[in-house]
């Protein structure tokens, strides 16, 4: 069946499928924040960013001591929902957005429907592009010739594990979800305090991840309306097999980022990980007793002769419609995240992984120093990142993650391989039902 509904399309996002009406002239108009110098005033052009990324300010000074003519002022804002909803507020008043905004990508499908990010495939040079992995090209452009944002960071999925308790149990490294489960089954027998993961319905980021992985990708656009498609195959087929899990008993049931969960990585009762490339600091972190005895390797496949991960986490560096400097602003995030001294600054400064695939190889040299022992460690990541297929967020994230944690939470409590599937479908349900509220068409 197919259904229309509603007159609103996303009509600032006619360059991604013939979405958006032409609704801006490239970020010109409204009122700016970067001051009143000009390219042609013999004034520094200045520019505001907001940001929350660890060490911005070093590699922010970095550019300042070198750019007389345009000058950077970082704004550290709170990350996630609270920079976006701030920074909505600041463009439907017509006034206080800043040039620059660092935005997760699952947002900027939300921004760019509200006519927050400009588009900046003008002022971007020809070899850009094909610096970033496609999958995360494609979260800023969303599938279309515009240009939202310049990927800073992103969060290739990989699988974490105590090489220490796997080798004193003679565990092999499962490299297919099958081998998972019977590992994860060897673990729990063998001793009934220790799992290799939690499901965590706290953490619908991780499951997005999970679900890419297998080839979902959400959202899509038809025509002028958005298709939804959260309860497909893949999706389905991945909340089956993690609702089998729980439902046997053999991995835990309770979400992350808890005193508790933090507690079993550090005495061993959480054997394995299933996280992203920030996970090192994490642990480093959560678990500082267990520094030296943590491996990483690729995720469990689902096909074992065609590699895939997923993507858990990652932001660009966008430029505002609000911003009277779209040039000024394209070239420093340009440097930021294609530069090697800048890319370099990233990593030393804030930890971050960088997008940029020129630049990682210097940029990461050394693994990461709660893996010392692990010298390869970002070779692997970088391989297993170039694995990662696009996945299509749409402009109602908020409402599905929101699902998520709703219908999980009921679903790791019933304990019921059913009750995950269900949650699924739950989930396509609500995101459909909010899109059609808000106005959207939508294509079913």
């Amino acid at each position: 069946m197919r259904l229309h509904t509603g007159i609103r399309t996303v009509a600032a996002l006619a360059a991604t499928a013939a979405l958006m009406a032409a609704c801006s002239d490239g970020g010109s108009s409204g009122e700016s924040t970067g001051g009143d110098g000009g390219a042609g005033s013999g004034d520094a052009v200045e520019l505001t960013f907001w940001t929350w990324a660890p060490g911005m300010d070093a590699v922010v000074e970095e550019w300042n001591s070198t750019h007389p003519d345009i000058q950077v002022t970082v704004n550290k804002q709170d990350g996630g929902d609270p920079a976006v909803t701030k920074l909505l507020t600041a463009i439907k008043a017509g006034s206080g957005a800043p040039d620059l905004m660092q935005a997760e990508y699952q947002k900027i499908p939300t921004l760019v429907s509200s006519d927050a990010l400009a588009d900046i495939s003008g002022e971007l040079g020809d070899d850009v592009a094909g610096q970033f992995p496609e999958g995360v090209w494609n979260a800023v452009t969303l599938g279309g010739d515009a240009v939202y944002a310049v990927p800073q960071d992103s969060g290739p999925m990989q699988f974490y594990y105590r090489a220490d308790i796997f080798e004193s149990l003679g565990l092999a490294v499962p490299t297919t979800w099958d081998e998972y489960a019977d590992v994860a089954a060897q673990l729990h027998a063998a001793d009934p305090t220790k799992y290799l993961g939690t499901f965590s319905a706290a953490d619908a980021g991780w499951f997005t991840g999970l679900a890419q992985q297998a080839g979902a990708s959400w959202w899509g656009i038809d025509g002028d309306s958005w298709t939804v498609s959260i309860d497909d195959d893949a999706t389905l087929k991945v909340a089956d097999y993690w609702g089998g899990l729980v439902e046997s008993g053999v991995i835990d049931n309770k979400p992350m980022y808890t005193p508790e969960w933090n507690a079993a990585l550090n005495d061993g009762t959480q054997v394995g990980w299933l996280s992203a490339i920030w996970a090192p600091g994490v642990l480093e972190g959560n678990a500082a007793d267990t520094a030296g005895k943590w491996k990483m390797a690729a995720m469990p496949q689902w096909d074992a002769a065609k590699p895939a991960t997923g993507n858990w986490g990652g932001s660009a560096t966008a430029v505002t419609t609000q911003s009277e400097h779209v040039a000024e602003a394209t070239e420093f995030l340009t440097w930021l995240n294609t530069d090697q001294t800048a890319v370099s600054a990233l990593v030393s400064e804030g930890g971050l992984y960088p997008a940029n695939i020129p630049s990682q190889a210097k940029a990461l040299a050394s693994p990461p120093a709660f893996f010392a022992d692990q010298a390869d460690f970002y070779d692997l990541a970088g391989e297993i990142a170039q694995t990662a297929g696009s996945f299509t967020f749409g402009p109602n994230v908020n409402v599905a993650y929101s699902a998520y944690n709703d219908e999980f939470g009921k679903a790791t409590e019933a304990k019921s391989r059913s009750a995950f599937t269900d949650a699924v479908k739950a989930m396509q349900k609500a995101t459909i039902e909010d899109l059609k509220t808000s106005g959207f068409s939508v294509k079913e």
